[in-house]
């Protein structure tokens, strides 16, 4: 085989807490296919690698045939991974931006290359240029704040607005600059929270997340394991809320409430903190600081479906409950 391109953030963690490896597993972000290949050497039969970034497939074609009909390429989204296979023996979910999209200028993720305001994972559809350009300014307002937990979000919307059209990377990261305190040694970019917010925006990160969990609930069967690594606090809290609930012999209720039927557990949770990279990783791979996994089993219970604000996702004004 040939060398992995890269080193997947907890990969060891995810290999270590899910071992032994077996079976059909589905990776919802085949990326540079970092997971994919670790799953398959550590002992998976078949891997179901799914992306809707069609540039994924293309750059994988090198080494991709090494492995046989043991990868099934899926173009799509994870928040339709049921439909791509049933009776899974494992989930891996892993919700960072991949590498090759940061490095691609022209893929308009990245603040540190300047290239077109674009953020699309599909190459489709509605691109952050469009969002910053159409949109109101109190909208841009609360997707920066929502989904970036920016506290300057007002003050930045307003740039913005003040200055469109706004088309490149480089554009918006010199808005954003100019409204905020020169950042500190050590501390991120000032652009970061907003860069996140409107990718995140762009591709409905946190829509795919909680109809994707809901999806691996589908498709996993009994004692198949999902394992999601996220990156910043609100995926971290919707991925917790998520098997802590399913996970959970009685919905959510209160005081106040009669007392509900019981319902029967869909998932076990593996263990109930989240597992961080350690010293070395985080040395070799600083972007693994902020990475967290969490490892839930799957039970024989049916699937429900689950309300999104119980799994702390940020909602806009006008989204369907």
């Amino acid at each position: 085989m040939s060398d992995a391109p890269h080193i997947p953030v907890l990969i060891n963690a995810i290999l270590d807490a899910c071992a032994p490896i077996h079976g059909t597993w589905l990776d919802g972000t085949f990326g540079a296919g970092g997971y994919t290949r670790h799953l398959l050497d550590a002992g998976a039969e078949r891997v179901i690698a799914v992306d809707r970034d069609p540039l994924a497939f293309e750059m994988a074609q090198d080494w991709i045939g090494d492995y046989g009909d043991r990868i099934v390429p899926v173009a799509g989204t994870f928040s339709k991974l049921d439909e791509y296979a049933q009776n899974l023996d494992g989930v891996v979910l892993d919700l960072g931006v991949s590498s090759m999209q940061l490095d691609l200028a022209e893929r308009g993720f990245s603040f540190m290359r300047d290239g077109p305001l674009d953020m699309r994972m599909s190459q489709t559809g509605f691109s952050a240029a469009d969002l910053v350009n159409m949109k109101d300014e109190s909208e841009i307002a609360d997707i920066i704040y929502l989904y970036g937990e920016e506290r300057a979000s007002r003050r930045i919307a307003k740039a913005i607005v003040a200055n469109r059209p706004v088309t490149t990377t480089a554009q918006l990261a010199r808005i954003v600059e100019s409204c905020l305190p020169r950042p500190k040694p050590n501390q991120s970019h000032p652009a970061t929270r907003t860069f996140q917010a409107l990718r995140i925006a762009v591709n409905d990160e946190y829509g795919e997340l909680a109809a994707g969990m809901e999806a691996a609930e589908r498709a996993l069967a009994p004692g198949g394991q999902l394992a999601i690594v996220t990156f910043h606090s609100v995926e971290d809290r919707m991925a917790k809320r998520f098997i802590q609930t399913r996970s959970a012999t009685t919905p959510n209720a209160n005081r106040y409430a009669p007392v509900l039927d019981t319902v029967v557990p869909a998932f076990t949770q593996k263990t109930r903190k989240a597992i961080v990279a350690d010293k070395d990783e985080v040395a070799m791979n600083p972007r693994s600081r902020s990475a967290k996994l969490r490892v839930a089993v799957r039970t024989d219970a049916p699937a429900q479906p689950m309300d999104r604000k119980d799994m702390g996702m940020p909602m806009m004004k006008g989204d369907a409950q």
